[in-house]
Parts: structure tokens; sequence; C-alpha cells
């Protein structure tokens, strides 16, 4: 999975730290991160031969990968032509990121883009509307008015692998640009548990009620700025499928032998599809 970059280290611990030496620099517009691509990788600018192009320029602590420190640099449309021409690399969107090597790299840009998505849409206070400042201890944003703590903001969601026999469920979303096999998925709600979760969101996808619902393992999504928990059960009577037509597209009971085998290493839930396909998912 994206995530799995060993035998890299990763550290996301908050520092109250300056860029030095060895520190990287992902800049952003409008969403967007900048890349600088090398044959068939892709790489970030290093700080000491960019600092010359950011004066005045805010800049926080990301993260650690090995031992360079990454941090987030927020650019208007004005300042980021000019670190194109600075840099010669280009704007890409997160959808870029799913194709890219070297991994660590992928990882590291998509998480880098779940925090500028975080900081970019809390400048000022929900609660009395005064500008946020930045924490030195952790990584919050904090009102010194009202008090008021924002932390990251991660959505929890599961995905569903739903089992009968050697046939597993196999969906494609509904007007979306993702188009390959996916599995249920859904977000949790307000207290409800991840178990209700699975039962709630296999129900309005396919119509199915599920038992012996096991957990598998857990993925952080930058893509979509979430962090999924993956579930394993098994078809509890009827396994008739009605497919919520507004969500999915399809819905369908596909034999384990019928599985497509050059599925994307990167998602939680591909990996369970092919768990299910070596049958060793159980």
């Amino acid at each position: 999975m994206i995530q799995d970059i060993f035998p890299h280290s990763w550290d996301i611990t908050y520092k109250n730290i300056k860029p030095g030496t060895n520190s990287m620099v992902l800049f952003f517009n409008a969403g967007r991160l900048l890349v600088c691509e090398d044959k068939e990788s892709i790489t970030f600018p290093g700080y000491d031969s960019i600092k010359g192009a950011l004066a005045g320029q805010d800049m926080q602590y990301l993260f650690t990968l090995d031992d360079a420190a990454f941090f987030r640099c927020a650019l208007s449309d004005k300042d980021a032509l000019h670190i194109l021409e600075v840099t010669g690399g280009a704007f890409e969107d997160r959808s870029y990121f799913r194709h890219v090597k070297p991994k660590e790299f992928a990882f590291a840009a998509i998480t880098g883009m779940h925090l500028d998505g975080w900081y970019s849409k809390n400048i000022f206070c929900g609660a009395c509307g005064n500008k946020l400042e930045h924490d030195t201890k952790e990584r919050m944003l904090r009102c010194h008015v009202c008090r008021n703590m924002v932390f990251p903001r991660i959505n929890p969601a599961v995905i569903v692998g739903v089992v009968n026999g050697d046939k597993i469920v196999l969906t494609k979303y509904n007007g979306r640009e993702y188009k390959k096999y996916a599995l249920v998925a859904g977000f949790n709600e307000i207290g409800e548990s991840f178990e209700d979760t699975v039962r709630r969101e296999v129900m309005e996808e396919t119509g199915l009620r599920v038992k012996n619902i096991r957990y598998y393992k857990s993925q952080p999504w930058g893509f979509t700025d979430n962090i999924l928990a993956g579930y394993f059960c098994e078809v509890d009577g009827d396994d008739k499928i009605t497919m919520d037509e507004e969500e999915l597209s399809v819905a369908e009971w596909v034999p384990r032998n019928e599985i497509p085998v050059n599925l994307e290493e990167l998602s939680l839930t591909n990996e369970m599809i092919s768990c299910f396909r070596l049958d060793n998912w159980n």
C-alpha cells in the first residue's frame, strides 16, 4: 500500500523547527503540488537550492522522511509562476501521485496535500471569527481570543469485502474519475461503530445483509483525507444484489478466478481484492 515504504523511515510527529541543510520544500498553489521530474522518478526542491527565492514566504513543518524534514509553502499565483521558473517543475493534482515513483515520495506528496488542504481551509476561527495561530508544541491551530483549538481533519471510513463462498462483491463508482473495480465503502457516522458502518453501507449500496464481520487492516488515504478501516464479512441469507444506482454503476458477485490480476499496489481496496483472489483473506 502507499504507506508501506520500508526501509525508509517516516515521522509525522510535529516539530517546532526551521528548515535546514537536508530539508525539502513542498510548494502548493490552489491545491496542487510542485513536482520536479528526473527521468522516471519525481523529487521536490531542496531548501538549500531554493532558499534565495523564498524571501517573505511562510513555511510550516510537515513531517520527516529518512533524514529530510519537509516543509509546506503555500504560494499565490504570482509567486507560483516565479517558483516554476526557478525550479523548472510543474504543479500537479492529487490523482497524478497514484502512478509515480519512488513510492516514498508519492506518500510524502499525498500526505503533504492532505495537510495543505487543512491549513488552507482553517485561516479563521469557526467559533468567533478571529484569525487562527499556529501552535508551537503540536500540530494544531489555536484561537487566542476564544481558545478554540483546531486539529487536522481526518475522515474515518470503511472498506468492505463482502464474501459468499468463492465470490466477492466488486463495485464501480458512479460519476467519479476512478473507473476501476472497488469494494463497498462509506464514511463512519457520529455515534456509529465501524462494524455498524459496515452493516449500514453494505445494505445501502447492495441491499445485502452481512455476518461474521472481521477487521483486516487500516490505511491513511490522503487522496481524500481519510483513514480507512478494512473489513471482510459474509453474506447473511439472500445474496441478490439491489444496487444503489446513485452511488454505483456496477455491483456484482465476481468469482475468485475472474478477478483482474493487474491491480494497482497503492490502496487498501486493491490489497483486499488481491488477498481474496489468492484465497488468503480468512
